[in-house]
């Protein structure tokens, strides 16, 4: 092999060092085998004692820690973290699985699998759980169904009703390229009627069109992270806790869980209508710029929902991964929640 092309790929795929982040008390890539499938975990927090938190994350083929490792978050020093990946998705791919047994109830019969998991290892009677975009959709159904496991729900960007959300993001960003003068980008939208057209509907929520809008408007993951492609695809094949081969697995998962049936089952997903109330608090954490799930939907839910608790944390100048964009913020409101809450 030409030596400048061993150069490149090293560049671009460096070798791992299996290392993760130092400086906290726990720092741990583990798997847990659950009815036969092997799940990536990885754990992080910076103090012995700390209460324990599951992250069901976005996607659902892009793995959280990605997320964390881009923009390292304040959450260890709060709890002891586990950022587990969905069964066929990066640190838990497998190019086997059946997309149709890929439903809601698998995902949360694997969540409640982890939580026990996490329970008996680190001797808790309850956790915390924390869901992000489609991870609020598994987690919210998993606190319905399964409340005695968990201490409190924290919804990040929560999935309210996704099918009405998109059509609020795609007349957001319509409007925005004909007030910045953009009949190129604007007329892309008029190629998908959306509001008429079921089909249309499935093929832009499945385009590049969608993604390269949220980003370059600063609507999308985060408010500065303008490209996919170079703000996340090329940053993931750097990321030393992984394997060469685990990060191309993280694309793999991500190209292969837009067929999960799950992943179809959100997409229609109203929460206003299937899920009124919950027996533990909720505590939602919403970016004003989120266009993902759009932010006016998460509060009038907010408002609806009923539990023993709630609070609405909206993030002024944020898109759709708050809790990671604005690290002081989120610490104040975790200060404030542990006194509140005694801990």
């Amino acid at each position: 092999m030409p030596v400048v092309l061993i150069l490149i790929i090293i560049i671009v795929l460096p070798p791992s060092l299996d290392r993760l982040p130092k400086g906290h008390s726990l720092s741990e890539k583990t798997t847990l085998e659950i009815d036969g499938a092997k799940l990536g975990l990885i754990l992080l927090s910076d103090k012995e004692d700390n209460p324990v938190l599951l992250v069901c994350g976005g996607g659902p083929g892009i793995p959280q820690y990605l997320l964390e490792s881009l923009y390292p978050s304040v959450l260890p020093e709060y709890f002891t973290v586990c950022y587990f990946d969905y069964r066929g998705t990066g640190l838990s791919f497998d190019g086997s699985t059946d997309p149709d047994s890929m439903t809601k109830d698998r995902f949360i019969d694997d969540v409640l699998q982890v939580t026990n998991y996490l329970k008996d290892r680190f001797s808790q009677d309850k956790i915390y759980i924390m869901g992000h975009s489609f991870g609020t959709y598994i987690a919210l159904n998993a606190v319905k169904q399964f409340p005695e496991n968990y201490i409190a729900y924290f919804a990040m960007s929560q999935i309210c009703n996704q099918q009405q959300s998109e059509l609020i993001a795609y007349d957001y960003m319509r409007k925005c390229y004909e007030e910045q003068g953009n009949s190129s980008m604007a007329s892309k939208f008029d190629e998908y009627k959306i509001k008429d057209s079921e089909e249309d509907y499935r093929k832009y929520t499945n385009s590049s069109l969608r993604d390269e809008a949220m980003h370059s408007l600063g609507v999308g993951t985060t408010s500065d992270m303008d490209n996919v492609i170079t703000d996340l695809f090329f940053p993931s094949l750097r990321i030393k806790a992984y394997t060469p081969g685990e990060r191309i697995n993280i694309w793999r998962g991500k190209i292969v869980s837009g067929k999960y049936e799950v992943s179809n089952e959100s997409r229609l997903f109203n929460a206003f209508e299937e899920i009124q109330n919950i027996d533990i608090p909720i505590y939602f954490f919403a970016g004003e710029n989120d266009m993902t799930c759009c932010t006016s939907l998460q509060k009038e839910y907010y408002e609806m929902v009923e539990a023993p608790e709630k609070k609405f944390f909206f993030y002024e100048g944020c898109a759709h991964s708050p809790i990671y964009e604005d690290g002081e913020k989120t610490r104040r409101i975790f200060n404030d929640l542990f006194t509140d809450l005694c801990l």
